[in-house]
C-alpha cells in the first residue's frame, strides 16, 4: 500500500492518517510518534486513540492516565461534527489549533462575544462569552483548554438545562482547574477532561482533532 493511500485507511491496525500533516516530513514525524504511542498506551478503543494523541501533544505518556471520559464522548463528538454543530472554544489558541479540514462545523471563540457582560458583571471574558452564546450551546461541541472560570460557567448552564453535545474541558493551573473538571465529570453529559491541575490547550485541541480524524477515516472507508 502506498503512503498516500494508507493515510485514508482504517487506522485501528497498522495504517495511519494525519490530516494536519501536509508534507512528507511532517507526516513521518507524526506517524512515528503515534506508532510509539500505540505501543505504550494501547490501541483498542476510540478513547485509546484520544489518549495517544493527547500524550503526544504534551510529550508525556503520563497524560494517558489523567484523561477522563464520560458518557461515550467520542461518538457524541463525531455525531455533532456530522451534524455541522458549532465548535465553541474558550480562547483563540484553541480555536486556531482545531483542524479545519474534514468537517463543516463553524469554530467560534467565546472571547469574541459578551464584552458588555464581562464589564457589567466583572467576570472573565471567556465566561461572559459563553453566557452570550447560550443559545448556540445547544448541541454544540464545547472545547475549553485554558479557562476554569469558563468551564464552571458552562457547567452551571448545563445544570440549568442547556445541553451541549459534548464538553471537552481540560483547563490547566492551580486555581479552580481541578475543581472545574471534577464538576464537569459529575454531570450527565458526554465529556472529556483531565484529572487534577494538568491539562491545557494542547490536550483540548488534541482531543477534538482526534475525533475529527476518526470522522475523516469513516468518510473515506
Amino acid at each position: 500500500m502506498s503512503k498516500e493511500s494508507s493515510r485514508h485507511a482504517d487506522t485501528t491496525t497498522n495504517t495511519y492518517i494525519d490530516p494536519g500533516a501536509t508534507t512528507p516530513e511532517a507526516y513521518e514525524i507524526s506517524k512515528t510518534s503515534r506508532t510509539l504511542a500505540r505501543k505504550v498506551v494501547g490501541n483498542e478503543t476510540p478513547e485509546d486513540r484520544v489518549r495517544q494523541r493527547c500524550s503526544v501533544a504534551v510529550g508525556d505518556f503520563a497524560m494517558a492516565d489523567l484523561l477522563r471520559f464520560n458518557a461515550d464522548p467520542v461518538p457524541a463528538t463525531i455525531r455533532a461534527l456530522k451534524a455541522g454543530a458549532y465548535i465553541i472554544t474558550d480562547i483563540r489558541m484553541v480555536q486556531v489549533g482545531i483542524q479545519k479540514k474534514g468537517h463543516e462545523s463553524k469554530i467560534l471563540c467565546a472571547l469574541d462575544f459578551g464584552g458588555e457582560i464581562a464589564r457589567e458583571r466583572g467576570i472573565t471574558r471567556s465566561s461572559a462569552g459563553f453566557i452570550a452564546l447560550r443559545e448556540q450551546l445547544a448541541g454544540s461541541i464545547v472545547v475549553i483548554g485554558n479557562a476554569p472560570s469558563a468551564l464552571l460557567t458552562v457547567c452551571g448552564m448545563i445544570n440549568e438545562g442547556v445541553r451541549p453535545a459534548i464538553v471537552i474541558g481540560t483547563p490547566v493551573g492551580f486555581v479552580n482547574a481541578a475543581e472545574s473538571k471534577a464538576v464537569l465529570g459529575s454531570l450527565d453529559i458526554p465529556s472529556i477532561s483531565t484529572e487534577g491541575t494538568r491539562g491545557g490547550t494542547p490536550v483540548a485541541v488534541a482531543a477534538v482533532n482526534e475525533c475529527i480524524t476518526i470522522l475523516i477515516e469513516g468518510s473515506a472507508s
